[in-house]
């Protein structure tokens, strides 16, 4: 195996992942690396929308059972405790080994838990296309974050691209304001919040998988495991463990619905980690956001809502 050896400014040397090491992608434990970039693109984006459009509707579907908006945090928790078995399997089936610092993930854990925990919870207050429009809107945060946290340089078109799709379904959202009831200030708080970790999460994971060659199994073991440590403390802190428990128990279906949106979901994590390997954290959340348009017909479709074509 070929490595090299770089010195930083710090006077520290670090081992570099190969040429090899870094060219290896793989997708759902298929090897993709032979592909060209934009087959790989293309097929990345097709497993993302063949994952994720099942995952939302499952999300509106677990929300939409009478008494469970107040356990956004609650499935937040099933959901990181099932992504973390599910990632352990995979490192096991794989041998995975560890490469990105444990002090890393604390933090990527956190920024994790950010973004889906305070996503999940706006859901208690804001209807569905309301709350995915607003997350469709993270193109212009991501950007900035990958200018925070990875000194890129964006070209003035892909600057445009961005806020001219943030302002057509900000126009959307305001159309759908005027007639539906769960828009809601406190739920626009917790998306803006979740809005924040979403400019972070992508360009550190693009970060860690670039300087220490990790796996997208690694990163899904690590960082969803963390994230349910700090969730469960919590939790269990509020209470909001025992009450969430006792309203699946009292309502099996629910974990049902939560176990196969968590399991949908981490194949679709899997499809967006590809993604931002190959393409980028920009290119992979531009995919995301098409999907969620698609997403929010469905969600008009096959829950009954107010619309307005005005």
């Amino acid at each position: 195996m070929e490595a090299k050896i770089n010195i930083n400014d710090s006077g520290n040397t670090e081992l570099l992942p190969s040429k090899k090491e870094e060219s290896s992608r793989k997708l759902l434990w298929v090897d993709i690396s032979h592909f060209s970039e934009l087959w790989q693109f293309l097929i990345c984006s097709l497993v993302v929308f063949i994952f994720f459009i099942p995952y939302g509707y499952l999300q509106e579907a677990i929300f939409a059972i009478k008494g469970f908006k107040p356990f956004g945090w609650y499935l937040t928790l099933v959901q990181f405790f099932n992504y973390s078995i599910f990632g352990l399997i995979e490192s096991q089936f794989n041998n995975t080994q560890r490469r990105i610092p444990l002090v890393l993930y604390l933090l990527l854990g956190l920024i994790l838990l950010g973004s889906m925990g305070f996503s999940n919870a706006s859901l208690g207050y804001l209807n569905y296309p309301t709350q995915v429009i607003f997350k469709c809107c993270k193109l212009i945060p991501v950007m900035i974050g990958g200018i925070l946290v990875q000194q890129k340089v964006y070209k003035a078109i892909d600057i445009v691209a961005a806020s001219c799709m943030c302002a057509g379904l900000i126009l959307f959202t305001l159309a759908d304001n005027k007639v539906s009831p769960d828009f809601n200030l406190i739920g626009i708080i917790l998306i803006s919040s979740a809005l924040f970790c979403d400019a972070l999460i992508g360009n550190f994971q693009e970060k860690m998988m670039k300087k220490h060659s990790a796996s997208n199994a690694e990163i899904v073991l690590y960082s969803y495991f963390v994230g349910f440590v700090y969730l469960l403390f919590i939790l269990l802190i509020s209470g909001q463990l025992r009450d969430g428990t006792e309203f699946c128990i009292q309502n099996p279906v629910t974990y049902v619905y939560i176990f196969l949106f968590s399991l949908s979901g981490f194949f679709g994590v899997q499809a967006v980690l590809a993604l931002i390997r190959t393409c980028g954290a920009l290119v992979a959340v531009t995919v995301t956001t098409c999907r969620k348009a698609v997403t929010i017909v469905i969600s008009f479709l096959l829950f009954s809502k107010p619309f307005t074509f005005q």
